[in-house]
């Protein structure tokens, strides 16, 4: 199965992820990647859930819960901005800090890209990451991301600018 791992799975948002979707999108920490800038209701979450069986070709965007081996959640994959005319998509990863650094982070994305590759025929995907996000950075660089361009101050943050560094996966295209 292309969403198993060794050590964890991408699964879809059930219902009884509710409080966790909602611990973690309301925890301000996180609110600079995601772009929050005001606390989710367990009621928009709980619809958001709802919603969240559409299929990519109609929401242009998937989340996946990040689960290991005991089914438990630790982390969130995206694919946003999803563009099947031009084959691409973005993706957003969100490993819990209490469950970084085990590999989680690591094998959700190796997933990710082999499934985008590979079931959703995409031709790239790309990344924004906070230029100060080395362990992103470094994540996204294992597999193949280059470093294609600096949105310079392009985040603004507890009172400070920070530059926003763009990655891109291309897949090579036989042009024989």
């Amino acid at each position: 199965m292309t969403l198993q791992g060794t050590h964890i799975c991408l699964r879809a948002l059930e219902a009884t992820d509710l409080d966790f979707l909602f611990n973690t999108e309301n925890n301000e920490l996180f609110w600079e990647i995601s772009n929050t800038q005001l606390p989710f209701s367990k009621h928009i979450l709980q619809r958001y859930i709802e919603q969240s069986h559409q299929d990519i070709y109609q929401a242009k965007q998937y989340r996946f819960v990040i689960g290991n081996t005991e089914g438990q959640p630790v982390g969130l994959i995206d694919l946003f901005d999803f563009d099947p005319h031009h084959h691409r998509a973005g993706v957003g990863i969100l490993v819990l800090p209490k469950h970084q650094q085990k590999g989680y982070g690591t094998e959700a994305l190796k997933l990710l890209i082999n499934y985008a590759f590979s079931y959703l025929n995409l031709h790239q995907l790309y990344a924004n990451i906070s230029a100060d996000n080395l362990q992103s950075r470094a994540l996204f660089e294992k597999y193949g991301f280059l470093e294609r361009g600096c949105k310079k101050d392009w985040i603004y943050t507890r009172n400070t600018y920070k530059d926003e560094i763009f990655y891109q996966l291309v897949q090579p295209t036989d042009r024989s």
